[in-house]
This record gives structure tokens, C-alpha cells and sequence, in this order.
């Protein structure tokens, strides 16, 4: 990856705010599932991501991180956060994928 996405603080506190997390006893926790993310982003599209570049046209095995590749992000780290287990016994099965995919599915290269 080519991001320093840590020396945007603000990132981590929107991580927080749609995770429901008050103070920071868990940012190092949110800090690992944001690299998972990030390299779950560019595993599933298959492209390695960037930070904007200007008047720059990227070459097709990468792509730009913009808002919603960071939604996406987003997502993934409140879900993996609320379920930290593979498994969740006596509740009913639900998914966040839907929303994470729709935010990557056109990003994928084929």
C-alpha cells in the first residue's frame, strides 16, 4: 500500500464515531483492523490503493482511495469490531457485506 493514512487523525475518529467507541484504549485494535481493511480493499478489487494524485492517470493495477473506498473501509472495521468472533451462537445470522461490496463491486478488475 501506498497510504499513511495514520497521519489523518480525523480517519480514526470517524472509525470511532461509526463504531460507537468513546476515549482510546482501542486505537491500536481499530489501527490493525484498518491495515486488514485496507489490504481486504485491494485483495478484493485487485489493485493496490493510493492517495489521490492529481492530473495523474493511475496505471490499471492501481486505484485511488476516495470516499467510498474509505466507506467501505469504514464498514469492515465497525463490523469486524462489533464481531470479533468467526462465530456467534443463539442470534440471528446477519451481514454487512452487501454494503461493503456495493461500495467496491465497480472498482473490481475483471
Amino acid at each position: 500500500m501506498i497510504i499513511d493514512w495514520q497521519a489523518q487523525p480525523e480517519i480514526l475518529e470517524r472509525l470511532k464515531l461509526q463504531a460507537r467507541i468513546d476515549g482510546d484504549e482501542e486505537d491500536e485494535l481499530l489501527k490493525g483492523y484498518v491495515e486488514a481493511a485496507l489490504a481486504h480493499v485491494e485483495q478484493h478489487c485487485d489493485r493496490k490503493l493510493v492517495v489521490e494524485t492529481p492530473g495523474v492517470e493511475l496505471p490499471p493495477e492501481q486505484m485511488e482511495l476516495t470516499p467510498d473506498v474509505w466507506q467501505a473501509v469504514v464498514l469492515l472495521v465497525a463490523h469486524w469490531y462489533a464481531n470479533r468472533e468467526a462465530v456467534v451462537t443463539g442470534t440471528i445470522a446477519t451481514s454487512v457485506a452487501l454494503g461493503v461490496e456495493r461500495l467496491l463491486w465497480y472498482r473490481k478488475r475483471f
